[in-house]
């Protein structure tokens, strides 16, 4: 069997410490689109140092727990789209838009006054840090161009597809620098591909394709159906899937254990390297390495060793720490059972 089958790694987000942020008002509202300065307990003035601190046990807990693909835990955001879409040039923060989250509830969102722009990078520097203190494979995680898109008030351009492109040629110019900064594995999410199918068919894979272009290193894609704190009712299979195995990402990471996804629809995916949710993120019970390597060996039916990669099924920011921490050990055990059959 080769050395890379079966990683683990994690979507992105892990638990924030109590004395960061204010977990009761992050619990009790949907996840932010414009800043929330109020989610945090530290002052503005040492606030950077204190989002290191709780990158560097977030870290450890990954490492200790035994994963091979690691990230920052996304410590420094609010949520995991709203850090990198407010820095970009031409979002008006100051008066902010309306947009329906997947809900169907009304959410405040950037509104785009004008052409939308990177103008410095915004994430180099998480890369540059996390790349100092592991020396296991590191993946950072920024929101897609066509989530970005759904997640904003557009009153500029003529339509959203020109939109979506233009918010792609950032996110690429992020890309080519987070690559150069260190990253190993540079992840898209894009959770509304879901949620908005017939739009995704539109301009979806263009403006994902766009974002990736000129970018040589290893690139993933993460849809889902929502938060599993925030979205209750889930839908049992994908609408938009089938569609991502002619786009430019080597990766697909995928919510399968809390919706109980039937893996065949993964055969449709033939080209692509797949993260699978193994962990229900929705029940705080932690599985058993036996669970885990169930939820694997089905996956194995349809995809071979060396193309899958498991995970939990989405971030873990809402959970528990000791929980998030155990059901990572327990994603590692599944795979080293299942590794140990398979050698």
């Amino acid at each position: 069997m080769a050395s890379d089958a079966l990683l683990t790694t994690v979507v992105g987000s892990y638990p924030q410490p109590d004395w960061l942020v204010d977990r009761e008002n992050l619990m009790r509202r949907f996840p932010p689109r414009v800043r929330a300065r109020e989610i945090w307990r530290v002052d503005e003035r040492w606030l950077e140092q204190a989002q290191d601190d709780a990158t560097l046990l977030a870290l450890r807990d990954m490492e200790r727990a035994g994963i091979d693909i690691v990230t920052d835990g996304e410590m420094r955001r609010e949520s995991y789209s709203n850090r990198f879409a407010t820095a970009l040039e031409g979002m008006d923060l100051a008066n902010p838009g309306v947009a329906l989250d997947r809900t169907g509830h009304p959410n405040p969102v950037p509104r785009v006054a004008g052409p939308v722009r990177r103008a410095r990078p915004i994430l180099v520097r998480d890369v540059e840090f996390l790349r100092r203190h592991t020396d296991r494979r590191i993946k950072i995680t920024l929101p897609g161009p066509f989530t970005i898109t759904q997640q904003a008030q557009n009153d500029c351009y003529l339509d959203e597809e020109r939109l979506a492109m233009d918010v792609a040629a950032a996110v690429n110019l992020e890309i080519l620098d987070l690559f150069s900064a260190g990253a190993d594995v540079v992840q898209l999410d894009e959770p509304y591909l879901q949620a908005r199918p017939e739009k995704a068919r539109a301009y979806g894979l263009a403006a994902i394709n766009r974002a990736l272009e000129r970018v040589e290193g290893t690139t993933a894609l993460h849809t889902c159906f929502g938060y599993a704190h925030v979205v209750k009712r889930r839908l049992s299979g994908y609408p938009f899937l089938a569609e991502l195995n002619g786009c430019r990402v080597q990766q697909l990471s995928l919510e399968a254990a809390q919706p109980r996804l039937d893996l065949s629809i993964l055969r449709a995916l033939a080209d692509k390297t797949i993260i699978l949710g193994v962990l229900d993120l929705d029940d705080v019970r932690v599985e058993t390495p036996e669970a885990v390597a169930a939820r694997i060996r089905d996956a194995l039916r349809f995809v071979p060793p060396h193309r899958l990669i498991v995970a939990p099924d989405c971030g873990m920011k809402y959970l528990p720490r000791d929980v998030a921490f155990a059901k990572l050990q327990a994603l590692a055990a599944g795979a080293r059972l299942v590794r140990a059959e398979l050698a």
